[in-house]
């Protein structure tokens, strides 16, 4: 399974630029996104290291959601 990860960008320095999510900083390939489409600010989702597809930040918030869901029923299942 492929898991995809909304996270907003914080620097650009295209083709690269710096996202974070949850305090968690990670270097992205933005080569997949056209340049004049993305912006400081911008949510993505980041798979394998490369910004894949640009969300809103509804998007981000919701899937984000999800995830921490599904987190949270495998912790109780480890325990």
């Amino acid at each position: 399974m492929c898991v995809g990860v909304p996270m907003k960008l914080i620097d650009i320095d295209y083709p690269f630029g710096v996202a974070e999510a949850k305090g968690v900083r990670r270097n992205v390939g933005l080569q997949l996104l056209p340049e004049d489409e993305i912006r400081v600010g911008d949510y993505v989702i980041v798979h394998v290291g490369f910004a894949i597809e640009k969300i809103r930040k509804e998007e981000a918030k919701e899937i984000w959601r999800g995830l921490e869901e599904v987190l949270r029923i495998m912790e109780e299942e480890d325990a």
